[in-house]
């Protein structure tokens, strides 16, 4: 094969500055990376934010356990062929007790956890990481009865590989039409369970150049608010799972998954998208030997709404306008400034934005989150009922939301809002959140992660059951078998009070449907 020849000045960080054929320098570096860190290297704050980002997703996927969507991926997990294998072969789903062949279990957990959009976002990289990883390890880690503190460790080095390997990119998989949690959560869960099946550092450098031929996730699901997205993470869950076991037999796979000829970076980008990448984010701060001088883990945030994180600091800005008090008779205009980079995915197309249908459109509506913020002060699971965002006062409210791009943001550093109200008498009202909530540099702390873990998990599960979960999620670097977790999760919650239940008819012989 011939080399393609280095543009003239290309910078050493672009991929124009990189033969085709020459060795794939984050590849190797993650692989070396991943393999020899030691979790007696990564400081306690780090471990303990791991685990505490773990909580997060866990009660996340707890919260989701009776909503539709969840029970219709379990029931279809379930009618997969080879479904019913004995309970020898089976894995945990988080909250459900009928358990699943190993990887239809992590397609589940990953369904799950990432199903409210409830979940971890690194910010940079824009995409949710805990909700691949975690699922491939957490499945793998009980049935080959490692310990909490090997899950752990594999853990924090899928997060700090997969931060970095999205964050080359600046958002750009966004702008060619891919979702970042679904094309980098394969790599990311590759490298975390080939950690954890104890593949050497050319086993890595395989595992991802297989995930590279996995690694898929369209996000056309903004068109219309369908549930594909909630499938990513749990496919490119048990997408890494299969590409780091056929590294561990030996199945040749490329060498330059991220900047060869037909590497991530050059199929997934165009032309002008590749001339933005930043090749040196892959590497930076961390070594081959295993040891990291900065951490990309401390730059993932905790969702403090339900919703997609483009909207945050605005539904922020417009509660904090409520909480000012605050007539929404007298708004005349609502006027929103937001970074470009989040437009396609929850202002446009307005009509459309300004009327969803479902909670998933509801999710990814920048008037829905505005209105809500401003008429109630609020945005939580209960804004995501459908008598919520189709209630006429505030569809009303919505009609008078508009869009502008805000030129100052810095974006995709910050997720940046500002709400602008222009008043009947004439004044303006103006509140704007330059930091969105929940980052690095405005970070939930770690109890109010523990509290918004408890909320979570005891919608459907006792407080008894969510403490002894948390407990053991936060002493994992002492838990001696994963086993014990997950035994403990794979479990239903109490029946529902029959009283909610519609009464059957008194004569009917039909079946009760629950």
């Amino acid at each position: 094969m011939t080399s393609q020849t280095p543009a003239a000045g290309a910078r050493a960080d672009t991929l124009a500055a990189v033969p085709h054929d020459a060795p794939d320098a984050i590849a190797t570096t993650l692989a070396g990376f991943t393999r020899r860190l030691r979790l007696s290297d990564v400081p306690e704050d780090v471990s303990l934010r791991a685990r505490h980002l773990m909580l997060d997703a866990i009660g996340c996927a707890l919260a989701a356990r009776r909503e539709d969507f969840a029970e219709r991926f379990e029931r279809a997990a379930h009618a997969l062929p080879g479904a019913d294998v004995p309970e020898a072969c089976t894995a945990g789903v988080m909250g459900f007790a009928r358990r699943l062949p190993l990887r239809d279990a992590t397609l589940l957990n990953g369904i799950l956890a990432h199903g409210l959009d409830y979940d971890d976002t690194h910010m940079a990289g824009v995409l949710h990481l805990s909700v691949s990883v975690l699922p491939a390890l957490y499945n793998m880690a009980a049935r080959r009865r490692a310990s909490g503190a090997d899950l752990l460790a594999a853990y924090i080095a899928g997060l700090e590989s997969g931060a970095r390997i999205a964050s080359v990119v600046k958002s750009g998989f966004h702008g060619q039409g891919f979702h970042p949690t679904a094309v980098v959560g394969v790599f990311a869960s590759a490298l975390a369970v080939g950690r954890l099946v104890g593949l050497d550092a050319p086993g890595l450098v395989d595992a991802q150049g297989i995930a590279l031929s996995m690694a898929s996730g369209s996000l056309q699901f903004i068109e219309d608010g369908s549930w594909t997205k909630r499938i990513h993470p749990g496919w490119a869950a048990q997408s890494g799972i299969t590409a780091a076991l056929f590294a561990q037999q030996g199945i040749p796979a490329p060498h330059a998954p991220y900047t060869g000829r037909y590497g991530l970076y050059r199929s997934y980008l165009d032309t002008g998208r590749q001339a933005a990448v930043d090749l040196a984010l892959g590497t930076a701060h961390l070594d081959a030997d295993g040891r990291a001088t900065a951490w990309e883990l401390e730059n993932i945030a905790v969702k403090p709404f339900p919703m997609c994180h483009f909207v945050h600091a605005s539904a922020d800005a417009a509660i904090a306008l409520h909480r000012q008090g605050l007539d929404i008779d007298q708004v005349l205009g609502v006027e929103v400034a937001v970074p470009a980079g989040v437009v396609q995915a929850v202002c446009e197309p307005l009509v459309a934005k300004r009327r969803p249908t479902s909670d998933y459109d509801a999710k990814f509506s920048l008037p829905y989150a505005v209105a809500s913020g401003l008429a109630r002060g609020r945005l939580g699971l209960a804004e995501l009922d459908p008598a919520a965002f189709a209630d006429p006062a505030l569809r009303a409210l919505m009609d008078r939301v508009h869009y502008v791009e805000d030129p100052a943001s810095t974006f995709p550093r910050h997720y940046t809002g500002e709400v602008r109200l222009r008043m009947r008498d004439g004044s303006v009202r103006t509140h704007r959140e330059p930091v969105n909530r929940g980052h690095a540099e405005r970070p939930l702390t770690n109890a109010e992660v523990r509290e918004k873990y408890l909320d979570n998990a005891t919608r459907h599960f006792p407080r008894a059951h969510a403490e002894a979960v948390r407990d053991q999620v936060l002493a994992l670097d002492r838990l001696p078998s994963v086993e014990t977790l997950e035994s403990l999760l794979a479990a239903d919650p109490a029946p529902q009070p029959s009283a909610r239940r519609p009464a059957p008819p008194a004569a009917a012989a039909l079946p009760v449907l629950h």
